[in-house]
């Protein structure tokens, strides 16, 4: 899988969550969340650092 593939599975995924969400809350607007996933994960991928077993680390 090539980096651009990684990255468009990874921004996808932050819509169909945005959009689940959306859904059960039956409120919200999506179009944010789906607008700028492929900004979210560029930081996420590239530019912050994390850590899920540790996410209190700061």
């Amino acid at each position: 899988m090539t980096l651009r593939e990684q990255h468009d599975r990874m921004a996808n995924a932050i819509r169909f969550l945005s959009m689940d969400a959306v859904e059960k809350a039956n409120s919200g607007h999506p179009g944010l969340p789906m607008g700028c996933a492929d900004i979210a994960t560029v930081l996420f991928t590239r530019f912050l650092k994390y850590d899920p077993k540790a996410p209190h680390w700061a």
